[in-house]
């Protein structure tokens, strides 16, 4: 058997050598890549739903905020007009915004202590303002007094207004807090893909690794050791190890050829002592 021959034999087969090594190597890229695109799809989802519920509390704050600044305006220019007496106009107070950003913020808000905290607000609205229309009956009256009326009956109206705010603004926080926590969850647990996937990236190389060292490396080196001994101490080439595929083969063809140029050398050496 030739060395061209030897060499078209092995041509001849299917490379499952390299095809083992494309195995090994995809599939470890084949799991970094899906588990990065779970990681990055996971963070996106998680993160899209929590910042907009964050944006919604953050408004809903500003909101609650603003509609206290506008009672206490109202309320103070109220005792403006008790205190001067002069006038009877009552102060201007735009209804239809407060009580549309109150509806809002019962439907802006997922939380369900938000929506009561938000109806009991509407409440205590309602009772305030009807009490502070009394405003000008009691000016022109001169049998009510307008500070007795407004510390007796109006201020404890609007303290009761202003304590609901407060407890509202005080839910939408910790709504807030919940969402800011789950934002932080949902960031670690989004990258938990991301670590599996670098940890059985690291289990599949160290297996490729053992793969390789056990079918090819140390075979290799088995090889070379007894072709040295062939060559050096002309011993019969007698390395051994399974396998179906290309260094199989090599070794086989390595095995025919020793032994042919074993044979071909003991013919010349009878030739000569002839």
């Amino acid at each position: 058997m030739s060395i061209r021959k030897f060499f078209n034999k092995i041509r001849s087969r299917h490379l499952t050598l390299r095809a083992k090594l494309i195995l090994s190597l995809s599939a470890i890229a084949a799991t970094l890549l899906v588990s990065s695109v779970i990681s990055v799809l996971e963070y996106s989802s998680m993160s899209n739903y929590v910042s907009e519920l964050i944006a919604d509390d953050i408004s809903s704050i500003n909101v609650a905020n603003r509609l206290a600044d506008m009672s206490n305006t109202y309320n103070l220019q109220i005792l403006e007009v008790i205190g001067d007496e002069s006038s009877v106009n009552v102060p201007d107070f735009d209804d239809g915004y407060f009580k549309s950003h109150c509806d809002s913020l019962r439907m802006s808000v997922a939380s369900n202590q938000v929506r009561p905290l938000a109806d009991s607000v509407m409440y205590s609205y309602s009772a305030y303002m009807l009490t502070s229309l009394e405003l000008e009956d009691v000016i022109l009256s001169d049998f009510i007094d307008t500070r007795s009326w407004y510390f007796e009956r109006l201020q404890p109206r609007f303290d009761r207004l202003r304590g609901d705010l407060d407890q509202l603004s005080r839910a939408i926080y910790k709504d807030l807090e919940k969402n800011s926590a789950t934002f932080e969850r949902g960031f670690y647990r989004s990258i938990i893909p991301g670590i599996v996937a670098v940890g059985v990236g690291l289990l599949l190389v160290l297996m490729l690794l053992f793969f390789l060292l056990a079918f090819y490396v140390n075979p290799l080196y088995r090889m070379l050791d007894g072709l040295n001994a062939y060559r050096s101490q002309d011993k019969k080439y007698t390395v051994k190890f399974d396998g179906d595929d290309q260094l199989s083969q090599l070794n086989d063809g390595i095995t025919e050829l020793a032994n042919e140029n074993r044979q071909f050398r003991s013919r010349i050496k009878t030739l000569g002592r002839k």
